[in-house]
């Protein structure tokens, strides 16, 4: 059961923007706006409960990867690299008397495991993640095991290895960081939830809010997550986007893992990657959904019935495990083709969104915020161009599919 939260009332009864939803992609998208608007225009950020407990930036397992199957997600994360790694310079400016945050970005890689009729599409992403500068490997279950000699490769064809610009952070301190910068440069936070939307013609007029406030907007900015469906709804809209729970579970192992562990995936899609002297595991079952919004129920027999098993067969040292912790997040899942929804409605023209990207929301949030920022103030994309996302393909059903999807 969710707490009830205390809500805050707005300051105004108008703003230029409203961002529904304060997590880490809202917080990107206030951040991106702040520094390219400075006073010029007001923005509200609603997020319904300001201690992120469940919500997925603070529940994900904050890892980013460069190895996706299309350049556009190639070019995110590598932004988002570029990103992390000058976060504390960045910031800098919001932290006068104490240290800015260091996300402490840990480079160990990504391990993707290969079945042997995958061996030729591996390969294709591979060569095109080295043509936009990525790092990845393709090695053959030889190497792969003279690599990795812990890792059983019997029924695999090979791996993708990703050995520099891969790796896991502090998700918190990313969305601590951009929203402390956004506050101190003027944009208002609450701790509220919109409720309903009013509507005259193809424009959203006002928000109204879980206190009774009715607001009114300029631009609204749907950066809700996993409830991203049921904001658009609020405006007569709909997105196929929804909650599906991801399990997460910290063990320790009787036997340890010699070198540097990067984060393996499994074929069954489970992962494992080192936490100190801890490994971090989970999946995403999508068998097991949708889930109601606020259902973050733990399904503990996970771990045993398809977790340990996947784990065990792929890395036979883990024969003895114990599990320390464990915690349920949802996964904002596009069941359209696993990829971002970023762009105005073409009817609904002040209505954004920034929702759907399906596991990938806290890695490609710099880029994403800072896109829809473009949108809003440039009337284009100025940097990285994310026409691919754009809203119109979902009625279209024109899939613009993500293979790398876990």
């Amino acid at each position: 059961m969710m707490p009830i939260p205390k809500y805050t009332p707005p300051a105004r009864r108008a703003y230029d923007i409203v961002i529904v939803g304060g997590a880490v992609v809202g917080s990107s998208t206030a951040y991106w706006l702040s520094q390219k608007l400075g006073d010029r225009a007001s923005v509200l950020v609603v997020e319904r409960d300001s201690s992120y407990e469940f919500s997925s930036t603070a529940l994900s397992t904050s890892a980013i990867r460069q190895q996706y199957s299309n350049p556009i997600n190639v070019r995110i994360s590598q932004f988002g690299i570029q990103f992390i790694n000058g976060f504390a310079e960045r910031m800098a400016p919001f932290y006068p008397n104490e240290p800015a945050p260091d996300l402490g970005f840990r480079e160990h890689g990504y391990l993707y495991c290969v079945s042997p009729e995958g061996v030729a599409a591996a390969r294709e992403r591979v060569e095109l993640q080295r043509s936009l500068g990525a790092h990845t490997v393709f090695l053959e279950p030889g190497p792969l095991k003279d690599r990795f000699p812990w890792l059983n490769v019997e029924d695999l064809g090979g791996g993708a290895w990703g050995a520099r610009e891969e790796g896991w952070f502090d998700s918190m301190g990313l969305l601590n960081g951009l929203r402390r910068a956004a506050r101190a440069s003027g944009i208002e936070y609450i701790d509220n939830a919109v409720v309903g939307m009013d509507m005259e013609g193809s424009r959203v007029t006002a928000v109204r809010l879980s206190t009774g406030e009715v607001v009114d907007c300029g631009i609204v900015v749907n950066a809700a997550g996993p409830r991203a469906q049921q904001v658009a709804a609020m405006a007569g809209l709909s997105i196929p986007v929804a909650p599906f729970k991801r399990y997460s579970f910290v063990f320790a192992s009787e036997t340890p893992i010699p070198g540097r562990m990067p984060n393996v995936i499994d074929l069954s899609g489970t992962f494992v990657r080192p936490e100190g002297e801890l490994f971090l595991t989970g999946n995403t079952p999508l068998d097991d959904g949708p889930a109601d919004y606020d259902d973050f129920s733990a399904r503990h027999e996970e771990f045993e019935d398809r977790i340990w098993p996947a784990l065990w067969h792929r890395i036979p040292a883990f024969d003895a495990l114990r599990v320390r912790q464990s915690w349920t997040g949802h996964y904002e899942y596009n069941m359209l083709d696993h990829n971002g929804i970023v762009g105005f409605h073409p009817e609904v023209s002040n209505f954004m969104f920034a929702n759907g990207f399906s596991g990938h929301g806290l890695q490609q949030s710099p880029a994403v915020g800072r896109g829809v920022a473009e949108l809003i103030v440039d009337g284009s994309f100025q940097t990285l161009d994310l026409t691919p996302f754009r809203y119109e393909r979902i009625p279209a059903n024109e899939p613009f599919m993500e293979e790398a999807v876990i």
